[in-house]
């Protein structure tokens, strides 16, 4: 296509081309501080606990609580890099660094579960003496620090993979400590010394799920596949009725660029002597209002396209 019909035939809803992805606030961004001030400093004290007492899931707990202090840095380092505007070399922006990020937070619990799994076993077939008391103490302030930063970082958008990356590490603590806590009390009360390496070997299971789904959202955005819960085929049989004027909608591409920020593009054939700022309002009123996708590129076709080839699939296979 020429630059002449470039210039006519396309139509943006933005009034400039860069695409700044807004960041944390600046609340947001304290409570990640905080909850990575809170979790470093519980990280110590279940390193010292779990020497001190034997417990593997106390350091089991701690070396995910590691993991888990450089999530939430990452996360607050993502988001602020997010924020930044677009520049000549990226047009986009940084917005798909927090994308990143959840991706290896997701890789990084598999290196730990790993460890874990690999522990757990050499514990159950050589239980050794643990210090119940110590063990127990330590695993209930774990708790509290857990359930407090995790009520910090509720509430955020539910698809967004950078801060879901720092909640899934701080669930992953929570559990963690959830099962230091009854092992502690099993091997206080009834003496079980199998409780500390079974029950970690349990967690470390509910956590390589939560990566899992992690990762696969994660992966997804960076193929740039179609938003989940999102039909193509529903958003272009939306758009055909958007406008009288519309003939044919084709060639429609829909990714996300990073969590929440949606994006678009497509072929619009129009009837003869249509307008066609009109229907390109009518395009991206309905994408805005009923699918909230905020960018959308738009080629008006006047005639026939010479692409005769009809897609509606994600921005990567255009």
């Amino acid at each position: 296509m020429s630059t002449h019909s470039i210039h006519h035939d396309h139509g943006h809803d933005h009034a400039s081309h860069a695409h700044p992805h807004a960041g944390l606030s600046s609340g947001q961004s304290r409570k990640l501080l905080i909850a990575f001030a809170l979790t470093t400093a519980m990280m110590v004290a279940e390193v010292v606990g779990g020497m001190w007492s034997g417990s593997l899931a106390l350091l089991a707990d701690a070396g995910h609580m590691m993991v888990d202090a450089l999530a939430l840095l990452l996360a607050f380092v993502g988001a602020w890099m997010a924020s930044m505007p677009a520049d000549a070399r990226r047009s986009y922006g940084y917005g798909r660094i927090e994308v990143l990020v959840g991706f290896v937070n997701a890789l990084s619990q598999f290196v730990l579960v790993g460890w874990i799994l690999y522990e757990a076993v050499v514990r159950l077939r050589h239980p050794s003496a643990i210090l119940s008391g110590v063990m127990l103490s330590v695993a209930i302030v774990g708790l509290l620090v857990n359930a407090l930063v995790l009520r910090m970082l509720h509430g955020h958008a539910h698809d967004d993979v950078n801060l879901a990356g720092a909640r899934l590490h701080v669930l992953g603590d929570l559990l963690g400590s959830f099962a230091a806590v009854a092992a502690a009390l099993a091997i206080r009360w009834f003496g079980w010394l199998w409780a500390d390496p079974l029950l970690s070997l349990l967690v470390s299971l509910l956590i390589l799920l939560s990566a899992w789904r992690l990762l696969r959202q994660s992966a997804h955005i960076l193929l740039e596949g179609v938003p989940d819960g999102m039909d193509c085929v529903e958003v272009e049989m939306a758009l055909r009725s958007a406008d009288e004027s519309i003939r044919g909608i084709h060639h429609l591409h829909i990714w996300q660029l990073a969590s929440g920020s949606r994006m678009a593009t497509l072929h619009a054939e129009l009837h003869e002597h249509a307008d066609s700022a009109h229907a390109m309002a009518a395009i991206r009123q309905v994408l805005r209002e009923r699918f909230a996708i905020q960018h959308v590129t738009v080629q008006i076709d006047p005639g026939e396209c010479m692409d005769q080839v009809r897609e509606c699939v994600g921005h990567g296979h255009r």
